[in-house]
């Protein structure tokens, strides 16, 4: 069983960040031929032989084992619950195994906006395969993605758009909280800082006071904080208090100087210069423009 939809997209919709070009399902038995036919010129594909696309193509793996293979990566084993990706001018090959069933979704884009997220690391050819497990959220969205394609009502592009970024977000997301939950305790511990660190915004609490409540050195606690959430915790507590100030600035009539002191920030001055390079505007432009 196959559906597919291959779609074409302007040179306005290319202006976007983003187009889709094919969206689609594969539902095979044991033994059945793969790649199944019905696909577009350029996208069937012999697998001993492999092919190159000029686009990244996203494939969720619901049922079934196989083998993916690429410039970069050999013979890597995928079951249900995996989402490989493919890059452009990227070789590759991949197809179930003979003993094994086959049920997944695929969707085709291009753009700046993927090439971007390539250029800075977060996607890469050398990663190709994201294991998320079985996530209604993920079969959600590639069903709306069929679903508008197969509509291609006016500005569907810019829908699919939207449905490819969540895809993407969700597939990076859930694949890294999955591997931070292997170790609950050290998720606990994180958990904890951030409500500690949210709660005590208007405090003189130190990152360093925080870590040995916690019961952890200074430089393992910012490792481990910087692992599970991207940043440090000071520029995370940091990031808190400015979003209080604006929270401050627009609804109080507290000074600037007041909240400056309140969000224990070193001085007036200080805390102008951060919140400026922040908002991009000074904190008393901010009121009022907000006021």
């Amino acid at each position: 069983m196959q559906e597919s939809k291959y779609l074409v997209a302007n040179e306005r919709d290319a202006l976007w960040g983003l187009t889709v070009s094919t969206v689609g399902y594969d539902k095979l038995n044991p033994g059945d031929p793969y790649p199944t036919r019905g696909h577009a010129g350029g996208y069937y594909f012999d697998v001993t032989r492999g092919r190159t696309l000029d686009e990244y193509q996203m494939l969720y793996l619901l049922d079934g084992e196989g083998v993916f293979c690429s410039d970069h990566v050999k013979d890597h084993p995928i079951k249900a619950g995996d989402i490989f990706l493919l890059f452009p001018n990227e070789w590759h090959t991949y197809h179930p195994l003979a003993s094994s069933r086959w049920e997944s979704y695929w969707i085709g884009y291009r753009g700046k906006n993927m090439d971007d997220r390539v250029e800075h690391g977060f996607l890469s050819p050398e990663k190709p395969v994201y294991h998320v497990g079985y996530c209604p959220e993920i079969i959600c969205l590639y069903e709306s993605a069929m679903q508008v394609a197969k509509r291609e009502e006016a500005y569907s592009q810019q829908s699919l758009a939207g449905i490819v970024n969540n895809l993407i977000g969700t597939m990076y997301a859930r694949e890294r909280n999955i591997i931070l939950s292997r170790d609950q305790d050290k998720v606990d511990i994180i958990n904890k800082a951030r409500l500690m660190i949210r709660e005590r915004l208007e405090s003189r609490i130190t990152i360093q006071e925080i870590a040995d409540q916690l019961g952890m050195g200074y430089s393992n606690f910012r490792k481990l904080f910087k692992e599970f959430t991207g940043i440090s915790p000071a520029l995370y507590q940091q990031e808190l208090r400015l979003q209080r100030a604006r929270e401050l600035l627009s609804s109080t009539p507290i000074s600037i100087k007041e909240i400056a002191y309140r969000l224990n920030f070193d001085s007036p001055d200080y805390f102008s210069s951060k919140f400026k390079a922040k908002v991009g505007c000074k904190p008393s432009e901010y009121r009022e423009k907000m006021g």
